[in-house]
């Protein structure tokens, strides 16, 4: 299945609402939609954090150089991706260089693959090679994912909150 029209690109102020809302629903699954972000802020604030966070400007305090895009099918966002241009000692255990998602209603239709296709390009363009994509062991749809995108698993670790992650090389 292919997922046609689907394109990558950063927060807007204008997203808000969705991507608090998907920040909530994906948090009910274990998973954090929106990085770096706190209830407290600033929407205009957090997206400002997130530009400096691409252009590697401290402070970063966890956060290496990346880039966070939403994932946008006919003007919905459909997911997100987080793509590392360098890994710290969490990502190089657990989180790797790209971090995808798909929102429930939108599962089952291609767009998984997309997002890691298009972020893979987006990674090696500037220079990374191979790519670290993990996956908690339980969650075979991205494990199918990955490995069709030619993901090589290298081992399962023990991630922080005591599950397995799968660790993938492409």
């Amino acid at each position: 299945m292919v997922a046609e029209g689907l394109l990558l690109r950063r927060v807007r102020i204008e997203d808000e609402a969705v991507v608090v809302d998907a920040h909530e629903t994906m948090a009910a699954e274990g998973f954090t939609f929106l990085l770096a972000y706190g209830d407290d802020d600033a929407f205009v604030d957090y997206v400002a954090r997130l530009e400096r966070i691409e252009r590697g400007e401290p402070p970063m305090g966890r956060f290496v150089e990346s880039s966070f895009l939403v994932a946008v099918v006919d003007d919905e966002i459909v997911g997100r991706t987080s793509i590392r241009y360098r890994l710290n000692d969490f990502l190089r255990h657990e989180g790797g260089h790209i971090g995808y998602c798909v929102l429930p209603p939108y599962r089952r239709r291609g767009y998984a693959s997309e997002i890691l296709r298009q972020s893979l390009e987006l990674v090696h363009d500037r220079g990374v090679d191979p790519v670290l994509v993990t996956c908690d062991d339980d969650n075979v749809g991205s494990a199918t994912v990955i490995e069709r995108a030619g993901g090589v698993l290298e081992n399962l670790v023990e991630n922080e909150s005591g599950t397995q992650t799968r660790r993938y090389w492409i």
